[in-house]
């Protein structure tokens, strides 16, 4: 990997993995992931962050190499995850006179991870600064963007945003994809939760001037970041980013899995230019979860089961409520053989999250798609359509 360019005073020193299979154990990456670190080299030197543990030998090569003899000061903590904080105490042990600067609540942390003895440590607060010499650096408290400790950091005379979680994205820096689309996935499914916090960071930054945005993941952001700061602004304000459609089916025997396909195929038909087909049960949830806050509809089609809904849609609706789902319109299929009960469960789901429409009616197939059901799909993708 070639390294990101900073300045020429600011050198990344992170590390791509491309070992990991899941993230935070439950996130695919089929391209891996990078692991963000930053040193300030001035007067004094600052050391932005750390890596996770499995990627400390190379972190801390790649330190040394840019330090070339020198002892770093300082070691900025914004965020106390071990993909991030990982490599602290190996830090600490090399250079046990360096100072750990964070907030009040990332030293309640500090010793849940690390026993560190008498390290010196630098407490800041909202909008405090530090001076490097040639760099300053101000902090703003970012609680909750996703842990509480969160802090992000701004340098102010390279105009430089140091992030922390936000603006990052799934995959390492030597893979060449659209930022959207894993960085869309990466926020909803980790960050998605916190809105209201996320919107009250964008407030705080956008009384700064920012060039650039330094992230604890992905690419160093240099250009057009309206276009960053605009899609975090729809995402964390859960206003749908595109008009289309979510189908989301979960089927046992491949009789529901039908139905789904035919209805989106009805919506291409009437025109619907984004329409999402997703398999609960196969799939990448994660996506599904990406897919589902991303458009502005849904239709949600599975099977019943043991008197309630097939565990896959159950599954996914939780996600859903637990990352806060809400402002969007959703319509129903379910399927059973006997004694369909997927809708019932499937609404009682989706009556608990916040400003969710169910479109009616609900249709309840009984196993296999017949000629009644064709009519019916038809009538629910007009409905979809025009909703």
């Amino acid at each position: 990997m070639s390294k990101p360019v900073i300045t020429d005073t600011i050198k990344y020193i992170g590390v791509d993995d491309k070992t990991i299979d899941l993230f935070e154990s439950q996130y695919v990456v089929p391209n891996g992931v990078s692991y963000n670190s930053y040193v300030i080299l001035d007067d004094k030197i600052a050391v932005m962050d750390t890596a996770d543990a499995r990627a400390s030998e190379e972190w801390f090569a790649n330190l040394q190499a840019e330090l070339n003899g020198k002892t770093p000061d300082y070691l900025v903590v914004s965020h106390m995850e071990p993909d991030h904080a990982g490599t602290i105490g190996k830090l600490i042990a090399a250079y046990p006179d360096i100072t750990i600067v964070g907030n009040a609540k990332t030293f309640t942390m500090l010793p849940n991870f690390f026993e560190l003895g008498d390290v010196k440590t630098l407490v800041v607060k909202e909008k405090e600064e530090l001076s490097l010499g040639q760099h300053t650096l101000q902090f703003f408290m970012a609680p909750m963007v996703h842990w509480p400790e969160v802090m992000v950091t701004y340098e102010k005379s390279s105009k430089i945003l140091f992030s922390a979680d936000g603006f990052g994205k799934f995959g390492a820096l030597d893979t060449d994809e659209d930022w959207a689309c894993e960085a869309r996935r990466y926020y909803f499914n980790i960050v998605g939760k916190y809105g209201v916090q996320v919107q009250a960071l964008l407030k705080k930054a956008a009384a700064l001037d920012i060039e650039m945005i330094c992230p604890l993941h992905g690419p160093i952001l240099k250009e057009n970041l309206g276009y960053y700061i605009g899609l975090y602004d729809t995402w964390s304000s859960y206003k749908p980013e595109n008009k289309g459609v979510l189908v989301a089916y979960a089927s046992i025997h491949g009789n529901t899995a039908k139905a789904a396909e035919q209805i989106a195929q009805m919506l291409r038909d009437l025109g619907e230019e984004k329409v999402a087909v997703t398999d609960l049960a196969r799939e990448d949830i994660a996506e599904a979860i990406e897919d589902a806050f991303r458009y502005d509809r849904m239709i949600v089609a599975a099977s019943s089961y043991d008197a309630s809904v097939f565990p896959p849609m159950e599954l996914f609706l939780l996600k859903l409520k637990a990352k806060g789902y809400q402002n969007r319109k959703v319509a129903i299929i379910e399927n059973g053989s006997w004694a369909p009960s997927a809708a019932k469960k499937m609404r009682e789901y989706l009556d608990t999250m916040k400003n969710v429409e169910i479109l009616e009616p609900v249709i309840s197939i009984r196993s296999t798609v017949k000629e009644e059901t064709v009519s019916q799909l038809k009538a629910m993708a007009e409905m979809v359509k025009n909703a």
